[in-house]
Order: structure tokens, then C-alpha cells, then sequence
């Protein structure tokens, strides 16, 4: 995948101050077909876990991995077929807006403002951004409630002490902050035992267990969160299908975790499908490519290569990295998360 130039500043001013581009039914897909890739974000540095480039300068990260998938679901496969731009988060909006990129898969909420002001349209959202406490391993800590008269470290006047203080009266619970001008003063109060828990995205929480603690597993992030944002693939609005595509293209990960559907048994279970349903999404029953403008094989191509939801979790964020971030709200339904696969018929 090749590494492309930012954009000028010029141009994105001038794409900032624009209203957003319409997409019309069907042109984006016709669009990165003619162009032979697809164009996806990601990140102006290192964003752990997400978007980062590897000791050989290759990108990975989940969000990396789902525009692989989307490549892949287009084009059979995401090799020579994708290029990642190194956008900031401010470069997001003018980049997709001026077609630059095609999706936006980073990190990005679903917000009020975005979806109307800004000219957006989101996929279902594919991560909820939870919003956790993260304490000494030896508290025990089994919620968040659980720090009821405890110590918070906070960094001063941002949205997560906002989100503790809500919290704790919506819940009936007494917290003290600890408040900080810098988020490195904060972290290494913690760290020194200063205060009994911080706040923070659980993901970042993670990336800070890793990365800092001499031993990880002295500390441990709270389950049951504070307050969430969901993420979405963001798009130009107008194009129903580049949307349709988006939505379905999510919903094989989780649905292909549902029926226990991986990377290595994908062939047997389309050679021998065990229900209808399954027989669409693999392209032995023709129509879910057909539908949508892809072949009906995309979904089993997306697979084969990248795995269902919990593979591809597993290999960015979970028990395969040194971030080994559990599932929480992100699990299936059936285990006690938020993720449900939507209809095949």
C-alpha cells in the first residue's frame, strides 16, 4: 500500500469552507472501480492499535484493517488495490468531501453535528469508543461504582472529568478529582499511586498499560464504562449504495462471528454451507454481490483473508497484541455486548 502526500493546506481550507459534495447513487463504487483502489484514511503519525505503521513501514491497526476489508470486498483482494493517506483529524472532513479519500474509517463519532452540518452519512457503527476507569490491579475494582470514595485522576476541564463527575451523581457515588494542567503530570500521579483510578477511552488506556507500566498487569482497566461514543464509517451523503455497501460489509464481520465462521474453516463452510443464510453470504446461493454492484464472492474473499470480527479484534487490540484490550461492550449480543449481525435473506 502506498504512502501519499498530504494535502496542501490551501486545498483543504478551500475544501473546509465548501459545502459538501453530493454523491450520486452508485458513483463512488463505479469511481474507486475506474480508479483500480480504494482511497481510505489513515493517521498523521501513530494512533495505537488503530492506524500505525509497522517496523517496515507497512500500516496496520484496526482501522487499517477494515479498509483492507473494504478493498478487498471490492477488488478481491486489498493487495495493489488500496492506498492509506496519513491524514490529521482535521484533514478528515475536506478529504472525503473533495474525493480524496472514499471512506473515512477513523476513530471518527457519530454525531448530531456531523451527520447534518458537516454533510455526512455513517455507516452502523462498527466500535463503541468506551469510556472506563482504569485502576491498581490490586483494588479489585469490578466497577465503576466500586470507586465510590476513591481518588480520580483527571486532566483539568476536558470532556472525561466531565463524563466522571456525571457519572458518579447519575450513579450515587462520591469521587475526588484530582485535576491536572498536563496529561503527563496526570499519568505519572497515577502511576506514582497518587490517585486510585484514571479516565480515559479504554483503548488509549490499554496503549498506556503497554507502553508505560513496567509491569501491565499491576493495573487494570474497570469493566462497564463511564460513557460511550459509537464509531461509524464516515461518507459524502447522496450515495445510498456506497452506504448499502458499508453497512453490509460491516455486518458479514460480525455476522460471519455469529456462526462461527473463521479464516481457516470459510472453505468447508462454503463448499458445504450448514444454513441458507450462510450459502448467501459465502456466494453459493448467487444475489449478495448483485445487489450491491461486488461479485457475489466478496464476503467470502473478505474472510478468507482478514477474518471475521473477533479475528480481526484479536489481531489489533485483543489477546494477540500487547494491548490485549477485552471485548466489553464490543462483544456479540450473546456475550454481553452491543454487536448483532442484521438479516441475510
Amino acid at each position: 500500500m502506498k504512502l501519499l502526500n498530504l494535502m496542501t493546506c490551501a486545498a483543504m481550507a478551500a475544501a473546509l469552507c465548501a459545502p459538501a459534495a453530493q454523491a450520486q447513487n452508485g458513483d463512488t463504487l463505479q469511481t474507486v472501480k475506474d480508479r483500480g483502489k480504494l482511497n481510505c484514511t489513515g493517521h498523521n503519525g501513530s494512533y495505537p492499535g488503530l492506524a500505525e505503521l509497522d517496523d517496515e513501514g507497512n500500516w496496520k491497526g484496526f482501522d487499517v484493517t477494515l479498509c483492507k476489508v473494504f478493498a478487498t470486498a471490492i477488488f478481491g483482494t486489498e493487495e495493489d488495490h488500496l492506498d492509506i493517506l496519513p491524514l490529521s483529524w482535521a484533514q478528515r472532513w475536506p478529504s472525503v468531501q473533495s474525493g480524496d479519500v472514499d471512506l473515512i474509517i477513523k476513530a471518527t463519532g457519530w454525531t448530531l453535528g456531523r451527520d447534518t452540518e458537516i454533510g455526512l452519512q455513517y455507516s452502523r457503527p462498527y466500535m463503541l469508543g468506551s469510556v472506563n476507569y482504569m485502576t491498581h490491579a490490586d483494588l479489585g475494582l469490578q466497577s465503576p461504582t466500586e470507586l465510590d470514595g476513591g481518588t480520580l485522576c483527571v486532566e483539568a476541564g476536558t470532556t472525561y472529568e466531565r463524563y466522571a463527575v456525571a457519572h458518579a451523581a447519575s450513579m450515587d457515588y462520591e469521587v475526588t478529582m484530582v485535576p491536572f494542567e498536563k496529561t503527563e503530570e496526570m499519568k505519572a500521579a497515577f502511576m506514582s499511586g497518587r490517585c486510585d483510578a484514571i479516565i480515559d477511552w479504554d483503548l488509549q488506556l490499554a496503549v498506556f498499560r503497554s507502553q508505560t507500566a513496567e509491569n501491565p498487569d499491576d493495573y487494570a482497566i474497570v469493566p462497564g464504562p463511564v460513557t460511550a461514543e459509537p464509531l461509524g464509517v464516515a461518507m459524502r451523503q447522496g450515495d445510498d449504495n456506497w452506504v448499502d455497501i458499508a453497512n453490509w460489509v460491516i455486518n458479514a464481520l460480525i455476522f460471519a462471528e455469529e456462526r462461527g465462521i473463521t479464516r481457516e474453516n470459510v472453505d468447508d463452510m462454503k463448499a458445504d454451507p450448514p444454513s441458507p443464510q450462510i450459502a448467501k453470504l459465502l456466494g453459493e446461493t448467487p444475489g449478495i454481490g448483485t445487489v450491491l454492484g461486488l461479485e457475489d464472492d466478496w464476503a467470502y474473499n473478505v474472510i478468507k483473508r482478514h477474518g471475521n470480527y473477533a479475528e480481526i479484534w484479536d489481531a489489533n487490540l485483543g489477546e494477540d497484541t500487547v494491548y490485549k484490550l477485552e471485548r466489553g461492550a464490543n462483544a456479540l449480543m450473546r456475550d454481553g455486548g452491543i454487536n448483532y449481525s442484521l438479516v441475510i435473506d
